[in-house]
């Protein structure tokens, strides 16, 4: 079998783990083969006090590097994955790049997270929003969103499992995407669990998983969420319940390691809870499990 080749556009950071500094670690582990565009490259993530430093790319930028790309025949690829984006005008320029892409490979693969906020508040400039409603949902082959970007999305709340499904549902008919996962929230009635909601072959196949809710927060989650996801979906594209089961324990075990290294500490610090990623190498190639997906719909 021939090693796949993912080009990754997301964030950069010189010290931490989220965006590129997330993905692509466990991506090499599992034996594919990664080109990392990065949207933008700063000093560190933004939940530090003392905030960032660097630079957010701008189309040209995008542009510029895709086209080397191209020029030397390099842009043949099974899947292209984004995440974090930063200028709107960016965004724009990546959803014409997935287009080329397809040009060159009808059979890609775009793995999308939509990466806008979280906890009800969003971290990017919210003009992106109508840029991924637009240009990016249509052309997206999945779709990884929280539920707060998935209610962003789709114009609708979740206040039950429900409303999940039915936003869901309502991803899948704004675009071609075969598959959504509402990647977490709080969607049931025990506070003491979050939720992810998988609803595969356009809604006909739908898995949820029910997950210990870790008493802290993490930055770097969701882009290790993904990853996860790409690869268990390409090692299992016909298993929905071991694809949700892998890539939530997966994601847990990193994220249970990283809690375990600092929850002596009183007050821990943004350094202190960055995401144990390379501590975690074994459990990123064989997850323990935590938790078993629920098959809630199978497809006729």
């Amino acid at each position: 079998m021939s090693t796949p080749r993912i080009l990754s556009i997301q964030s950069h950071v010189v010290c931490g783990y989220v965006g590129n500094k997330s993905s692509v670690f466990p991506l090499h582990l599992h034996g594919f083969q990664v080109d990392a565009i990065n949207s933008v490259q700063l000093s560190n993530h933004t939940g530090y006090r003392k905030g960032i430093k660097g630079q957010i790319l701008k189309a040209q930028d995008i542009t510029d590097l895709y086209t080397g790309l191209k020029e030397n025949n390099l842009n043949f690829y099974d899947y292209v994955t984004t995440g974090y984006v930063g200028d709107p005008s960016f965004l724009e320029t990546l959803a014409r790049t997935v287009t080329d892409l397809r040009e060159k490979n009808p059979n890609i693969k775009y793995v999308c997270d939509p990466v806008m906020g979280d906890e009800g508040h969003f971290y990017v400039p919210e003009a992106l929003l109508s840029v991924y409603q637009k240009s990016i949902v249509p052309i997206a082959d999945v779709l990884l969103p929280n539920q707060f970007e998935a209610e962003k999305l789709s114009g609708m709340s979740i206040t039950c499992e429900a409303d999940g499904w039915k936003v869901c549902d309502k991803l899948h008919s704004q675009g071609k995407a075969e598959t959504v996962v509402i990647t977490s929230g709080e969607i049931g009635d025990n506070p003491d669990e979050i939720v992810s909601l998988g609803s595969f072959n356009r809604g006909e196949t739908k898995v949820k998983v029910c997950i210990p809710r870790i008493p802290s927060s993490f930055t770097g989650s969701g882009d290790v969420f993904a990853a996860s996801f790409l690869i268990w979906s390409h090692k299992h594209p016909d298993n929905p319940v071991k694809i949700m089961t892998n890539t939530v324990n997966t994601t847990y075990a990193v994220l249970n390691r990283t809690y375990e290294s600092f929850k002596h500490l009183d007050t821990p610090g943004s350094y202190d809870k960055e995401l144990k990623l390379i501590q975690s190498k074994a459990d990123l190639e064989d997850p323990p499990e935590f938790v078993q997906a629920i098959l809630v719909k199978e497809s006729s």
